[in-house]
């Protein structure tokens, strides 16, 4: 061994494997070692005192033994043999802990030593470099960054990538000093440097998510939905990290819009066939008492206004319902209303709730029950809004006050049997529609009801026998036409099921000429679509649904589908946004919404990123049919 190039002390004695290392008469074993090791990117770890380089060449053991010393002559007496047993193992402890005192420093620093050699290197510097020694010091760098990226030393890792993008700029080392950002919350940089990355591959999907979640933190949220449904896209909607990442950041986008939204529109009733298809829910009840048309009542009078506002109910067009809703809050702004009071705050909740205000509804219900509790009809209606508000167990037992007051009141039982149906209990649904059919058996929507939930519980000869019996006993109700064709539309007899959207149709215009029901347009749209694909008569359908009822939210969902499945995004977008406009309820805006900024995300990807809209087309994702049964 060199004398010139001695061993790194504390160390005195080596025993040392050489015969992979490289020869060198002018280096130190330790230097040689290091620099072999540097070269074959190996990994140095020590374990009691030895260093281990493992490689693909072997492995290179390299022991520390300072404590072996050569033993001076004895000048003491002769000991027994016993007592030298003992001195003897005595030594051998003392020599075996002092080893283990001083071996293991040593070794961490010569290890520590050899991590540190690392390039040093500034832009004047790797301008001098060859492109084979630049790719070898970056790969040093980077590995280095990834080191100290997992100790935790972020500040040290981003330097350690910034020298690597120095060597060779790469999207990887971009991307993972951008991720060093991300921990730190330096969002500005973490979106310089994704975006860096992504220049360089634009469909790098971990500096795509990246950069959403730095979007998203600086409120950037429009580029963060486009990041994100990019990676989505990218991955095949496959990845569940990215797909809820996007869900998410849909509906907090969803919930900041509907909020200005709802702040914004005030009050508003919903379309008339929405009003209509609520209020027929409820057997219709003759003017009370006291309230007919042949009471001599003035209209400044809370209970005149009180008669007018069921009056102008009963016309069933939209005029007709904001004429009502006005009328029901000035008769209790008038007062004066006696026995009739309950019924008005009844009369107004139900107003309010179609205005999307359920708290509101829900006071005026408490006090109607209050100063009315044999009113069935509030606990029903309380009950519903229990039901909207999540609490299904207030809207049970509202149903069970309701049969407490009157257990023979067909309306509690159908209402009830609604409630099952939301909740998917079918065979409950099913007892309580036949209940309210045992007791009235003149009210259409029990028999359609039972028949749909008898379809839903997969006894179809059932449903269709109920169809066929309600037809031949209700056949100048239109809806019956409607709902029939809507089961058979599921069975795909398409020509029958249109030919009863038909009859219910010019039945409606028979009968409800200033307040025609527009579902059985959409239904025959639908129909038409999903037999013959053919769009242009579907669209053509709703259009003619939206001239009667321009505010139906149904007609204006479903033309949005149907423009989107023909890739006629921009178009969609504007039924959509118009869906938002129109929805009831906080829940309902926030859904609206979501298809909205879905449906915007997906005109920046196609102009972003047109390879990757032409793959979205091809996988079918995004479009979802519109809505049928």
């Amino acid at each position: 061994m060199s004398s010139q190039s001695p061993l790194p002390q504390p160390t005195k004695n080596v025993v040392l494997d050489t015969t992979s290392l490289p020869p060198s008469s002018s280096a130190s074993v330790w230097d040689r070692i290091s620099k072999w090791v540097s070269e074959n990117k190996a990994l140095v770890y020590t374990i009691a005192g030895v260093a281990v380089v493992v490689t693909s060449a072997g492995v290179v053991y390299y022991l520390s033994d300072s404590g072996r010393t050569t033993p001076a002559p004895s000048t003491e007496k002769k000991k027994s043999k016993n007592q030298r047993r003992k001195e003897k193992k005595k030594a051998e402890e003392e020599k075996k802990a002092k080893a283990a005192s001083v071996q293991e420093e040593p070794a961490a620093k010569k290890t520590e030593e050899a991590s540190e050699e690392l390039p040093e290197v500034d832009e004047e510097s790797v301008a001098q470099l060859s492109e084979e020694t630049r790719k070898a010091y970056a790969a040093k760098l980077k590995a280095a960054g990834n080191k100290a990226y997992g100790s935790k030393d972020y500040n040290n890792a981003i330097e350690l990538y910034g020298k690597a993008i120095l060597c060779k700029p790469d999207p990887v080392f971009y991307s993972n000093r951008a991720a060093c950002y991300n921990v730190l919350s330096e969002w500005e940089k973490v979106v310089e440097d994704t975006s860096a990355a992504l220049a360089m591959d634009s469909e790098y999907v971990k500096a795509l998510n990246r950069r959403a979640i730095a979007y998203e933190h600086l409120e950037k949220f429009s580029e963060a939905l486009l990041d994100f449904t990019a990676s989505c896209i990218i991955d095949g909607f496959s990845n569940e990290i990215s797909r809820v990442a996007l869900e998410r950041l849909l509906k907090k986008v969803a919930e900041r819009k509907g909020k200005a939204i709802i702040e914004a529109k005030g009050k508003k009733l919903p379309s008339p066939t929405f009003v209509s298809n609520y209020l027929q829910s409820f057997r219709p009840q003759a003017l009370p008492e006291g309230l007919d048309e042949s009471a001599d009542l003035s209209d400044d009078s809370g209970k005149g206004q009180l008669r007018k506002g069921l009056l102008a109910m009963a016309l069933k067009t939209g005029d007709g319902y904001e004429e009502a809703a006005s009328a029901f809050e000035k008769a209790l702004e008038l007062g004066d209303l006696g026995e009739y009071e309950a019924l008005a705050l009844n009369l107004r909740a139900t107003f309010t709730y179609l205005e999307g205000n359920a708290q509101a509804a829900l006071l005026d219900l408490n006090k109607s029950v209050e100063l009315q509790p044999s009113l069935v009809q509030s606990y029903i209606k309380r009950a519903s809004l229990h039901l909207e508000l999540g609490n299904k167990d207030a809207a049970a037992d509202d149903f069970e006050l309701a049969i407490t007051h009157n257990k023979d009141d067909p309306d509690i039982y159908y209402h009830r049997a609604q409630l099952h149906f939301i909740l998917g209990e079918f065979a409950e649904a099913a007892k309580d529609y036949q209940k309210s059919i045992d007791l009235d058996r003149t009210f259409i929507y029990s028999h359609i009801q039972l028949g749909v939930t008898q379809y839903k519980m997969g006894s179809v000869a059932s449903a269709m026998a109920t169809f066929r019996r309600s037809v031949k006993n209700f056949e100048e109700v239109p809806d019956v036409y409607n709902y029939y064709g809507e089961l058979l539309l599921d069975q795909q007899n398409f020509s029958e099921a249109i030919e009863k959207f038909d009859k219910a149709v010019e039945m409606e215009k028979q009968s409800k000429p200033m307040g025609i029901n527009v579902l059985p347009l959409i239904n025959k749209a639908l129909a038409l679509f999903q037999w013959k694909h053919d769009f242009q008569e579907a669209e053509n359908l709703c259009q003619k649904a939206l001239i009667i009822d321009p505010e139906c939210d149904i007609a204006v969902g479903t033309m949005a589908q149907l423009l989107l499945q023909q890739g006629k995004v921009s178009q969609a977008l504007k039924y959509f946004e118009r869906a938002a406009e129109l929805a009831r309820t906080e829940a309902e805006i926030i859904n609206a919404i979501s298809y909205a900024e879905a449906t915007r995300t997906q005109l920046e990807v196609q102009e972003k990123y047109p390879q990757l809209a032409a793959r979205l087309q091809g996988m079918g994702a995004g479009f979802a049919p519109p809505p049928s049964l």
